[in-house]
């Protein structure tokens, strides 16, 4: 197993929290270049876009968010998600994710804090101007967090990508670790 360098586990820091609280190791993460995350997760991952919009082209359907697990402290909100299609429920996307509260406001703050919708719909329907700034690309073996969130069998190869979101001045307002199920979840299309 490799070991977690410090620069690995500050790209995995909103997953690395919730495992440690739970007392669980990582799972073993293979960093990647974006050219060697196979395809469809490449065109899936390998973007600046937000993952909503390109996860909802892709599937056809909207996406909705159900919260596993959040914490919030002051002006910052930590949680563990899996997005789905509204048409069908299947999962699409998990991830942890860390936002910084105090950059919003208002219904889109509310609406943040209270997870009912993805961050990048929210930052879409109030069309909050927002950089998406992957820091790098992953593979990793299913754990049970992740198998069971993606309906994934333990052990199956998946894909995924560490993303910063910053404002239009480059200030960092979400930290982000998102992986994909297998294929993108094409199976999920039919």
């Amino acid at each position: 197993m490799s070991q977690v360098t410090p620069e690995l586990l500050s790209l995995l820091l909103p997953l690395h929290y919730f495992y440690a609280k739970e007392d669980r190791p990582l799972p073993e993460i293979q960093l990647l270049e974006g050219a060697d995350v196979p395809e469809p997760e490449r065109s899936l991952l390998v973007h600046e876009r937000d993952m909503t919009s390109t996860l909802r082209n892709f599937h056809g359907s909207p996406i909705k968010l159900e919260v596993v697990k959040s914490e919030c402290s002051d002006d910052y909100l930590m949680r563990m998600v899996v997005l789905h299609r509204e048409d069908n429920d299947a999962p699409v996307e998990f991830g942890a994710i860390g936002i910084r509260l105090d950059k919003f406001e208002g219904p889109v703050r509310e609406q943040i804090a209270n997870g009912s919708a993805p961050l990048g719909g929210l930052l879409e329907k109030y069309v909050i101007d927002y950089r998406s700034c992957p820091k790098g690309y992953f593979s990793t073996a299913a754990d049970p967090v992740i198998g069971d969130a993606l309906a994934e069998e333990i052990g199956s190869i998946v894909y995924g990508r560490c993303n910063e979101l910053t404002d239009a001045d480059g200030f960092a307002f979400a930290d982000i670790v998102e992986v994909l199920p297998r294929h993108g979840g094409e199976e999920s299309l039919a």
